[in-house]
């Protein structure tokens, strides 16, 4: 198998709409589920009543205090490795990718405190998030998603019309963040499933947009999450998949899990190779 070389700009744009969809899966925990029921909705505020007060309420979705999720990232058929996402109210996160024996970690303290190692980009240390990757990482470690206490959060919710999400008729919910970012949320219409997200990004001065679709939703302490999520990220030949694995709610985390990550253990040094046996 030829060794493939990973770009570091790709791979930081790989990683970061890997992280985007995994902290999806935490506004699936707040947004419940409505079941059997065609959608009659007109309005966003009715659309996010209907979303929020399907499972009696917030106050289970708003007792978990921490989630861990782990499972496969699958960049392409030949590279793929296990990830970690691990958030704590209110706002942190850490994250941790692994490819080819190489692990990449965010973490960020849910205050203005953020930290990146990746070793692709021969950043082996941890350093400072910068100002754009915080304020992504401030969206990402939303325990709550977008769509509860939207107006608190600053965020604007608007119903952007419907659409068609691989053949089943879908709501959009177009939230505009505090800070200006734009993502739309399309939910089915009879399930009220989270179907697909997307979200535009700038690349080399270039507005590319990004897309998530949802798939085999599973049952978590009486929450629902999506166990598969199939991403089209610009610069990627292939679809990026995530399988889901396994999903703790309120697992013990400390603290300090969201600080500053220790710098990982310099690689042993080889042994020079043996010379060729004496003769006799």
């Amino acid at each position: 198998m030829n060794q493939i070389l990973i770009n570091s700009k790709l791979q930081r744009t790989a990683v970061r709409a890997t992280l985007l969809a995994v902290a999806q899966l935490g506004l699936l925990a707040a947004l419940g589920i409505a079941l059997g029921q065609p959608a009659a909705a007109q309005t966003a505020d009715e659309i996010v009543a209907k979303v929020l007060a399907a499972r009696g309420g917030l106050e289970k979705a708003k007792a978990v205090q921490t989630e861990r999720i782990t499972g496969t990232i699958y960049f392409n058929p030949e590279m793929y490795g296990p990830f970690l996402a691990e958030f704590k109210r209110p706002g942190k996160m850490h994250n941790e990718v692994t490819v080819r024996d190489k692990t990449v970690v965010r973490t960020f303290n849910g205050k203005d405190g953020g930290w990146v190692i990746n070793p692709f980009a021969g950043k082996n240390a941890p350093e400072p998030m910068s100002a754009d990757d915080v304020k992504d990482a401030a969206n990402e470690s939303d325990f709550d998603g977008p769509l509860v206490d939207s107006k608190a959060k600053g965020n604007t919710i608007e119903l952007a019309g419907t659409e068609k999400v691989e053949g089943r008729d879908a709501y959009i919910l177009k939230v505009t963040h505090k800070d200006g970012t734009v993502s739309n949320y399309s939910f089915d219409s009879e399930t009220y499933l989270l179907a697909k997200w997307s979200g535009t990004d700038t690349i080399k001065d270039e507005t590319v947009t990004r897309e998530t679709f949802f798939h085999d939703y599973r049952e978590v302490g009486g929450l629902k999450f999506a166990f598969e999520l199939v991403s089209y990220n610009p610069g990627s030949e292939e679809p990026q998949r995530i399988v889901v694995e396994k999903i703790e709610l309120d697992p013990q985390i400390d603290d300090s899990h969201f600080d500053k990550p220790p710098a990982p253990p310099a690689a042993p040094a080889c042994s020079p190779a043996a010379g060729p046996p004496g003769r006799r």
